[in-house]
């Protein structure tokens, strides 16, 4: 096999020659909204039909690309190079995507190129690092065609189709396939993520009985509880013509009730954005629910399930909660609610609240549940579901780690360190893996380019191409290890 500079220069000039097809295969997944629809879930398609089809032209890619693909009963699909041993590295990328969302300037369903930067609903999360690892083995595919001498080991590309929701996809894959020797997923940031918080998710119930003479009629925001949300609206009875104006509030008239009483629709944009990263996001939810409580458009049996709302929404970080805290290694707990609905159920009205927490090793998610729990219950609200996903932190002393560091040092000229997110991703599932690229640490980007999650996501494409290089020489470098 090719080492050292010389597979950087045979590296580096194939990104070149195929830059062009690589932009074209991620547009043609970006194409795809998918969009996890249990509503349309069959067998077969179990995540429902986008995700399949996400998967299946990525599968089809891999084909393209001389691997041999294997669709795993819809839930999720892999992609090998066979090697002289059975034994497996692999790459595990996602071809669904959270929702499109509000406050698109670009369209969301295909790849805009402007100013050196490709825009699009998963371009960074996670299709556009999908393709990156399909061209990665396509370059061994092509080595192994020119010399006819195997690889040490097989060369999987799994391609996932439900990691921004249950992650069940990998859950069945664990359950039917043995584990890789070693896994990296191109679904985080460079330089290398060896650890990731744990994740606590809950949802908050308030009911409220007619009896009471609601004022709220409908309490909506966000679209999925992992995303700070960035659009919130609320139908009240009240008249618009008498209420203040806000910063970021529209008020407008929405006719009268079925009891004529007037009514006006409150709407609350803010700035959107992934819930493990809430630093520069303004949750909408939050800035119209402080507008209720402070203008008084609220009846007393709804002001309970506001004032909890004010405590979750009060910053980012559950202080008012009662549950921050923080350690050297992940530093911050983070906690965002992320969406809010309405429901009715004959003469009740439900008002359901999502939360996503990201803790550190500090605290436990058991903890967590029971500061919820006590918190709604003075509010008068009562936790409905919960889950949880303890920390995860291997070593950045082992081989692989090393091996992938050094391979990101050779192509970039920095001498990068091992690192902890708040964000989930699939390396927590497997014994020895990790989270590596495609984005660049720290790096700032023009306004106009949104983060993951968020309205117009963005990528650099320079980036992508240096993630593509490093990736290869990362993969050389662990074929050359003892499993």
């Amino acid at each position: 096999m090719l080492e050292g500079k010389e597979l950087e220069r045979k590296a580096r000039a194939y990104v070149d020659e195929v830059w062009e097809d690589v932009v074209s295969d991620i547009d043609w997944l970006v194409q795809v909204e998918s969009v996890e629809d249990k509503e349309h879930a069959r067998q077969g398609a179990p995540f429902g039909p986008a995700p399949l089809e996400a998967m299946t032209r990525a599968l089809h890619i891999a084909e393209r690309l001389g691997l041999s693909p294997h669709n795993c009963e819809g839930y999720i699909g892999y992609a090998d190079l066979k090697g002289t041993s059975e034994t497996y590295i692999s790459t595990i990328a996602h071809s669904d995507i959270v929702p499109l969302g509000e406050g698109w300037n670009f369209d969301p369903l295909h790849v805009t190129r402007k100013d050196g930067y490709l825009l699009g609903r998963g371009v960074l999360d996670d299709k556009g690092p999908l393709v990156l690892s399909l061209y990665a083995a396509h370059f061994f595919a092509r080595l192994v065609g020119e010399s006819g001498e195997l690889l040490p080991y097989t060369l999987r590309c799994i391609v996932g189709a439900n990691e921004e929701t249950g992650m069940e996809d990998v859950d069945y894959y664990l359950g039917h396939y043995p584990e890789p020797a070693f896994c990296f997923t191109p679904d985080a940031c460079f330089p290398l993520i060896c650890g990731e918080k744990g994740h606590f998710t809950a949802k908050v119930l308030f009911e409220v009985a007619d009896a009471s003479e609601p004022r709220i009629v409908s309490l909506t925001g966000g679209t999925v509880s992992n995303a700070v949300p960035g659009k919130a609206v609320a139908l009240v009875r009240a008249s618009g013509s008498e209420l203040e104006t806000r910063e970021g509030i529209v008020v407008e008239p929405a006719g009268t009730d079925e009891r004529s009483m007037e009514l006006c629709r409150i709407t609350a944009t803010g700035v959107g954005g992934h819930a493990s990263l809430p630093e520069g996001t303004k949750n909408a939810i939050g800035m119209l629910v402080d507008y209720l409580l402070d203008c008084g458009l609220y009846a007393e049996g709804e002001r309970g399930m506001l004032e909890f709302e004010r405590l979750l929404l009060a910053d980012s970080y559950g202080r008012e909660l009662g549950v921050a805290c923080a350690d050297d290694h992940f530093g911050d707990l983070t906690c965002v609610g992320g969406t809010v609905c309405t429901e009715r159920d004959g003469s009740v009205t439900r008002f359901v609240q999502s939360m996503d927490m990201r803790y550190p090793m500090s605290t436990t998610g058991e903890r967590l549940l029971q500061q919820v729990v006590d918190v709604a219950r003075r509010c008068g609200g009562e936790v409905r579901s919960s889950e949880d996903a303890k920390p995860f932190y291997i070593s950045p002393e082992s081989n692989e780690i090393k091996a992938l560091l050094d391979s990101y040092a050779q192509i970039t000229g920095k001498d990068g360190k091992a690192i902890t997110i708040g964000g989930g991703t699939y390396a927590r599932h497997f014994a020895h893996a990790v989270a590596f690229g495609p984005d660049e640490l720290g790096v700032s980007h023009p306004e106009w380019v949104g983060a993951e999650h968020g309205p117009d996501e963005g990528v650099q494409e320079e980036s992508l191409k240096r993630a593509l290089v490093i990736y290869i020489v990362a993969l050389a470098r662990l074929m050359e290890l003892n499993y």
